[in-house]
């Protein structure tokens, strides 16, 4: 009965509209109360669940990627890409996945990325005769890369979720490859949907245009390499490079671009505070739900009841997908990699699945879950930047759904594409 008021106070709480994070510590707080449980044991959890030296990160890397986002660094990005694949058919498919790639890999979120580069390139496409439609797919569906492709500051989430024992470096290494076959696989979804449509491929500007767009993108690109590489070197710990990396940001953008102002510097500011008090009151309260589904022994009966159900570890890594992709349609990322990390790792330990590859899994499924209706917040952001309403949108956008599918399950079954980097250089 007290697993009934936490799983069922939570489903009202969010049918009515109520906040995530309120819905999560409400409803663990009344189980807490239900099981005759000292409430001081329940809100030690929620504060204990932020209480994590490594959550320190996760400002840093929000700031960074607000700097970069003001700072003018996507514009080069674009130019770049732009620069690299846009004489391609369709070519400016192609630049919005390979600068969301770019991108992505350096501002660790999907929205900053759609926000970033939407803006740009939505107008852009449409101007050069791209479809809205197209224009507005490709785009969210491409943000995921900034979910994959470190730094992410959900790769840290996840970690904490699963207890604290999962190296952040190795998870940033693991993230690598499939977020590079993601968007391989978008890249050739947008080339045939660019064919089949007609669209032309723009003019490739010359070797020379092509050299200096990339000189000038190089201070931007490497804060990544700032970042990943000063973990992955020992040289910093991940909040340090987190640090590091926003105070590079900073410089580049203030000192090397000089694009930055101080109305955009305080924008930056402003929305890095919002989102981090956002994520750390969602991570809190997290803490005390899953703490009780614990209690409940939910990941052990889990675990029961789907090897009850099959003992094809195939089935039951495919049930595992399409349960993730469901629950990714109706809830935010951050609130169920909290949730659902301690209910299926467990199940992927028992199949033998390393946690370095079940982040992966759990990474794409939900990061998926932010393009698909009705609570898909890239989606959204993807059809107000473009001006386009939502249905139209996902009438046409099956072809980029379906290339994310292809990567996902290839990063489910095939273990070597998140387990290589992490195995040769964590």
């Amino acid at each position: 009965m007290g697993l009934l008021v936490l799983l069922g106070l939570f489903a009202v709480f969010v049918v009515i509209g109520v906040p995530v994070a309120f819905a999560l510590g409400i409803s663990a707080i009344a189980a807490f109360w239900y099981e005759g449980l000292p409430l001081m044991i329940g809100f030690q959890r929620i504060i204990s669940g932020i209480n994590v030296f490594s959550l320190m990160a996760i400002p840093f890397f929000i700031f960074a990627g607000e700097l970069m986002f003001h700072g003018g660094i996507a514009m080069r990005l674009v130019r770049f890409a732009s620069a690299a694949v846009g004489a391609m058919r369709g070519g400016l498919g192609i630049v919005n996945v390979f600068s969301s790639m770019l991108f992505g890999g350096i501002s660790g979120s999907a929205v900053a990325d759609i926000s970033a580069l939407g803006s740009i390139l939505i107008p852009v496409m449409k101007e050069k005769g791209y479809d809205a439609d197209y224009a507005v797919n490709v785009t969210v569906t491409s943000s995921i890369a900034g979910i994959m492709i470190p730094p992410s500051h959900n790769m840290i989430i996840f970690a904490v979720a699963a207890g604290g024992g999962i190296s952040i470096a190795k998870l940033f290494l693991a993230g690598v490859v499939p977020g590079i076959l993601m968007c391989i696989c978008l890249a050739v979804a947008a080339y045939v949907v660019a064919v089949r449509r007609g669209y032309s491929a723009e003019r490739f500007p010359g070797w020379t245009a092509l050299a200096v767009s990339f000189v000038t993108a190089i201070p931007g690109l490497f804060t990544a390499v700032i970042i990943v590489g000063g973990v992955l070197s020992g040289i910093f710990t991940v909040t340090e490079s987190g640090a590091f990396g926003a105070i590079y940001a900073f410089v580049v953008t203030l000192v090397v671009y000089r694009s930055i102002t101080w109305e955009n510097f305080k924008t930056a500011v402003v929305q890095s505070v919002r989102t981090t008090a956002m994520v750390m009151i969602l991570i809190a309260c997290a803490g005390a739900f899953a703490y009780m589904l614990t209690f409940f022994r939910v990941p052990d009966k889990t675990v029961i009841l789907l090897t009850g159900l099959t003992e094809n570890p195939i089935l039951i890594l495919l049930m595992i997908n399409a349960a993730l992709l469901l629950l990714g349609m109706i809830m935010d990322m951050a609130a169920l990699i909290l949730i659902c990390t301690p209910i299926f790792l467990p199940v992927a330990n028992n199949l033998g699945i390393d946690p370095l590859q079940f982040g992966m899994i759990l990474m794409m499924n939900l990061g998926l879950g932010l393009c698909t209706p009705p609570v898909g917040s890239c989606l959204f952001v993807g059809c107000a930047v473009g001006k386009l309403p939502m249905e139209k949108a996902v009438r046409t956008i099956w072809p980029f759904y379906l290339a994310i599918l292809v990567a996902l399950m290839m990063t489910t079954f095939f273990p070597a594409i998140s387990m290589t980097l992490p195995r040769l250089l964590g």
